[in-house]
């Protein structure tokens, strides 16, 4: 039986007299793929933020890894990679050196990098400056940056946003291999039901949740 390394419970929050989140509750196991569908303005980044303690529950529990969110937040954090909106890149840099300054930040070996660039594909690329790099390789270099301390869960929100078809069906390749190499739980948020079917029947993308 797989583990569950993402649980929220009850959780919900109230801003002023609106309920943005109300009693949501959900599991991920590692390896899994999920689909967290909603329209724009439903509360998907809200709940994500929830999620990562970005913003303050007014009630219910998130574990991550088993650790409490709120009781032990350094411990539980550690166990999660996200890319809210953008990936939080230096333009100016190389890919390699964006990994460079959060491997330093984080004590993580040379080696790894090296794994999480062949990971997401950008070998060929890795040295040049992000600025010259595509839509779709800035957010598989996000991803990269996201991965490379071997977190328990991903979470993206909105990953798909600008990429044309060829970069959407990269990404999804992109994150089945993650799903399946590195046994890595995935949550990704989007407005579009249509980005989650994929041609591949190896990993079928779960749909965890749908916000009208």
């Amino acid at each position: 039986m797989p583990k569950v390394v993402l649980s929220a419970t009850n959780i919900w929050k109230k801003i002023g007299h609106n309920v943005i989140v109300n009693d949501l509750s959900l599991k991920l196991y590692e390896g899994d793929i999920v689909g967290f569908i909603g329209s724009n303005g439903a509360g998907k980044t809200t709940t994500i933020k929830l999620l990562l303690g970005l913003q303050t529950l007014n009630g219910g529990k998130v574990l991550i890894n088993e650790y409490d969110l709120k009781k032990d937040f350094i411990n539980a954090i550690s166990n999660v990679g996200a890319i809210i909106e953008n990936p939080d890149l230096y333009m100016y840099m190389t890919g390699y050196e964006n990994l460079r300054i959060s491997a330093i930040l984080h004590n993580i070996p040379t080696s790894r990098i090296e794994e999480v660039v062949e990971l997401v594909g950008l070998k060929d690329k890795i040295h040049d400056k992000v600025k010259k790099y595509s839509l779709g390789m800035r957010q598989r270099l996000g991803i990269a940056q996201a991965i490379l301390h071997k977190p328990k869960v991903l979470i993206l929100d909105e990953p798909m946003n600008g990429l044309d078809p060829i970069g959407i069906k990269e990404l999804k390749d992109l994150l089945i291999k993650l799903s399946q190499k590195e046994k890595i739980a995935i949550l990704i948020s989007s407005h579009l039901l249509m980005l989650y079917y994929h041609h591949s029947t190896l990993h079928p993308m779960k749909f965890f949740a749908v916000i009208l």
